[in-house]
């Protein structure tokens, strides 16, 4: 297991248990659909990357519920929803 899923601060990072679970599947179905990562990772081990991700903060769930990636230069109202390129920002 990794470490980090046995520490409390990602949990509170996302908000509980139940959003960690959810964040975890969806980025694993992305990335499993063909997706790039957003962290550079020297593994391939697909959940090693996503908890990366979240640790760093490139993804995260919106109100809804649904998977957003936060690129390292954008703002909160650049903010697009994954796999949408060019879309525009949900209001």
């Amino acid at each position: 297991m990794i470490d980090e899923l046995k520490e409390e601060a990602i949990v509170n990072k996302v908000g509980g248990r139940f959003k960690l679970s959810t964040l975890i599947q969806k980025r694993m179905v992305a990335l499993n659909t063909g997706a790039r990562p957003l962290v550079d990772a020297k593994t391939n081990d697909k959940m090693t990357i996503v908890i990366q991700e979240i640790m760093q903060d490139k993804i995260y769930l919106d109100l809804e519920g649904n998977l957003k990636t936060r690129p390292a230069d954008a703002t909160e109202a650049d903010e697009q929803p994954y796999g949408t390129p060019g879309a525009a920002p949900d209001v």
